[in-house]
Order: structure tokens, then sequence, then C-alpha cells
């Protein structure tokens, strides 16, 4: 049988040299055949409104019409040398930083309680995912209606209880908590799933070996649990950090696109093209968040990998 095989790859072998490599063409044209279209299709829907974006950045262009004339980096210069741009990359430095760190440890903190088995654990996590999965809007504007200082549900159980009932959506000092509150409740569970399933992927024997060890729970925390959930935890915080950095949901429909104490970088946006008209100042502010995105998710990139090629190292 062995001698029948290696004759039949010989025969293929010297088919190949006969023909020149012609049945692999064919091949490779029938896989770009089917991948082309698709390629074309997501290069057209990505890379020309991108391009299209940048170029708008050094121009004059205006929703109110007009010949557009290219301004070099004018533009820049007026969003750098902007007040109101000062205010909105802290209000969204601020949002991004709180938000995702918030969730962070309350998701992980829930993971932690729901690995092992606990009663009805799948309805806790069906009810727990529930906010994660509906429209951002729609609760919005719910939570809209939940914070209002007159007819607010939440207002009224703090009156129930005799305890005072903040203006949430009007004081200054709480309207940013507020939106970080709906964030908070709506993203916790997204980090709470990606922290179970690193919970789950390490594997028992390195507890059992720890528990063999007599090692305390802070040490096995500290040493085996964290540390082998740090590349999954990275990658849920740069999935988080990339889409806090574009809040604008949020600030729509609870507290608006014009208030400064909650205008965010996606929200000046939306006043500057829509309100003041100006296309090419909104696109580079358009272009500075996209660099924003590109480095934040650089350096979790280059941190995640880092993880991974020193738990690469230990592991034998």
């Amino acid at each position: 049988m062995s001698g029948e095989a290696d004759d039949v790859s010989a025969s293929e072998a010297a088919l190949g040299r006969v023909t020149g490599g012609r049945g692999a063409r064919p091949s490779r044209l029938l896989g770009w055949g089917f991948v082309g279209p698709a390629l074309a299709l997501l290069l057209a829907m990505n890379l020309f409104p991108l391009i299209f974006n940048i170029y708008l950045s050094f121009t004059n262009a205006d929703l109110s019409g007009g010949l557009v004339k290219a301004v070099g980096t004018r533009n820049y210069t007026i969003l750098f040398g902007n007040a109101r741009y000062a205010n909105a990359l802290t209000v969204t430095a601020l949002f991004v930083v709180l938000s995702v760190s918030i969730e962070l440890v309350l998701g992980f903190v829930l993971a932690l309680a729901l690995r092992d088995h606990v009663p009805g654990k799948p309805v806790i996590l069906t009810i727990l995912l529930i906010p994660m999965m509906l429209c951002p809007v729609v609760l919005s504007l719910f939570w809209n209606l939940i914070l209002n200082g007159n007819y607010g549900v939440l207002n009224q159980l703090l009156a129930a209880l005799h305890l005072p009932q903040p203006q949430w959506l009007t004081d200054d000092d709480l309207k940013l908590v507020s939106i970080l509150l709906v964030d908070v409740w709506m993203w916790t569970p997204f980090m709470m799933l990606i922290s179970l399933a690193g919970l789950n992927a390490i594997p028992k024997y390195i507890y059992e070996a720890a528990e063999i060890d007599r090692a305390s729970r802070w040490m096995v925390f500290r040493t085996i649990t964290l540390p082998m959930c740090a590349p999954l935890l990275g990658l849920a915080v740069l999935l988080r950090a990339t889409d806090a950095l574009k809040q604008f949901d949020l600030v729509m429909a609870i507290t608006g696109p014009n208030d400064a104490t909650t205008q965010t970088l996606s929200a000046r946006i939306y006043q500057v093209v829509f309100r003041d008209y100006k296309v090419g100042l909104g696109s580079a502010y358009g272009v500075v968040i996209l660099v924003a995105v590109i480095a934040v998710a650089t350096i979790f990139v280059r941190y995640i990998d880092g993880l991974n090629q020193r738990q690469g190292k230990v592991q034998p």
C-alpha cells in the first residue's frame, strides 16, 4: 500500500511539473472571485469616507453651500486654540477613565461571584445582560425620565426614604455623574461577560496545586487569577475605551449636545457641523478622535501582546 501511495505522489508531482502548476492559478482566481466583491465593498464603505473626511478637514467646506477651497491647517489651528475643544477633550477623557475603570471593577467582581455554581445562575446572567442588549438611545430616554428632578422615579424613591432629592439633570456637578451612572449600568455586563470567560479559561489544576501549597486566597488571586485573566481584561478595556471615546448617544438624549459640562468630542462635532454648518472644522474634530482611538488601541494591543508573551514564557 505504501508503494502505491508513493507512486501516486510521484505521479502528481510529475503532473505538476508538466503543467507548470497551472492548476493553482484557477483556484487562486476563483478564491479572489469570491473574496473580491466583499473586499471591494468593505474598502468602499470604510476607506473612502475616511480619506474624504481627511480631505474635508483641510478645506472650508460648509453645509450652507459655497465653493470649497483648501485652507491648509487652519481648521486644526482653530480647533486646538478653541476653549470649547479643550473642555470637550477634558470631559471625554474624564468620562473614558471613570466609566471604563468602574465597569472593569464591577464587572470583574460580578464575574468572581458568578464563577462557581450559584443557584439560578442562568436567570441571573440573563437579567444582568439585558441592559447591554437594548438600544442605547431608547434607554437614554427612559433614564432621562427616571432622573428627572421633579417627577423622576429615582427622586420619588429618595423622597420616600426621606433622603435629599438632587437635580440630576440640571445641577452642573451631577450631569456627568448621571451619564456615568447610565453608562456603567449598560456596559458593566459586557465587562462581566469577558471577565467570566477569562476566569473559566483558567485550568482547575492550577488552583488545586495552589491549594496543596496552602496558598492564601489573596495570594491565589494576585499570582494566578489576575495575571491569567489580564489579557482578556486588557481586550475588554480596549473595546470599551475606544467605544467610550466616541460617546454621543447618552449625551444627546440625557443632557443635549450643547451642555458644556457633558459635551464630549462627538457631541462637539454635532454642534459644529449641524449648528454652525462648518463641515471642514467638524472633519478636523473627526480626525482628532480617529488619532486618539488609534493611539489608545495601539497602546493596549502592545500591552496585551506583552502579557501573552510573558505568559507563553512561564507556561511549560
